[in-house]
C-alpha cells in the first residue's frame, strides 16, 4: 500500500472521527444514524493512521506530497 493521504487530509479525518465519536457517546445522535456515524469515525481514524484511503486510487486522488 502506497501512502496517498497528506497531513492535512489525515488531520481533517481525525477531527471528523472525534466529532462523530462525541456525537455518539454524548447521546446527541442515537439509533441507526449513530451507528453509521460511529462506523465512519472508525474508518476515518483507521485510514488516517495508515495514510491510505482505498477509495482514492479508484477516484484518481492523491493528497500525499511525497512520491
Amino acid at each position: 500500500m502506497k501512502k496517498n493521504m497528506g497531513t492535512l487530509d489525515k488531520g481533517i479525518r481525525v477531527i471528523f472521527a472525534a466529532v462523530f465519536a462525541y456525537l455518539y457517546f454524548s447521546g446527541m445522535v442515537t439509533g441507526t444514524l449513530g451507528y453509521v456515524l460511529l462506523a465512519f469515525g472508525v474508518i476515518f481514524l483507521l485510514t488516517s493512521l495508515v495514510s491510505f484511503c482505498p477509495l482514492y486510487p479508484l477516484l484518481g486522488i492523491n493528497t500525499c506530497k511525497t512520491k
